[in-house]
């Protein structure tokens, strides 16, 4: 099939488009406000670290995963492990948010080059993660509303910045995880 093949859903798009907008607003904001509230009375959650520090590096396999499938042309694998991709980093949300509404940030406890080096990634790894909501959202839009030819150009900025997310949310776990007070 080329691409002119591909026939469009543009009233579904369109429909999609102000969900996109307004989760790309309101997503970071309520992780923004819910970071600061603490809920009283509630055991803290410090089992989850390393549970979703494990769901960002099973993202990034699945997204290795679904390249590949895509390379190799494979689209119904594509969109299962594009979707397992999503499912997966709803997860990390909710117990990221989880984990710091009952428990107190950690500080990171180095010293020298390394304490730069974590900083830095830990300032790109947040930047990005707030910056890669709305191209995820926009190129799910795309392949599921078949606009494959827009879907492909996002795809290859999409793709980058969302596995750099995920595996820098890895990397930071593993450099503040000898700080943790468990």
């Amino acid at each position: 099939m080329n691409n002119s093949e591909y026939v469009v859903n543009t009233e579904k798009a369109a429909k999609y488009n102000k969900w996109i907008v307004a989760l790309s607003i309101i997503i970071p904001i309520a992780v923004a406000i819910l970071f600061g509230v603490r809920i009283p009375n509630v055991e803290p959650l410090g089992f989850l670290p390393p549970i979703y520090a494990a769901t960002n590096a099973l993202t990034a396999v699945v997204l290795i995963l679904a390249f590949l499938a895509i390379k190799k042309k494979n689209v119904k694998r594509h969109e299962l492990l594009m979707k397992i991709a999503i499912t997966l980093s709803v997860l990390f949300l909710v117990m990221y948010v989880a984990y710091h509404m009952t428990s107190d940030s950690t500080k990171f406890g180095g010293e020298g080059a390394i304490k730069y080096i974590y900083y830095f990634i830990l300032i790109t790894h947040i930047i990005l993660s707030i910056v890669v909501i709305p191209f995820v959202l926009i190129t799910y839009v795309r392949g599921i509303t078949n606009d494959i030819v827009r879907h492909r150009k996002i795809a290859k900025i999409t793709f980058p910045l969302w596995l750099y997310v995920a595996i820098t949310g890895v990397v930071v776990y593993l450099l503040i995880s000898p700080y943790y007070n468990f």
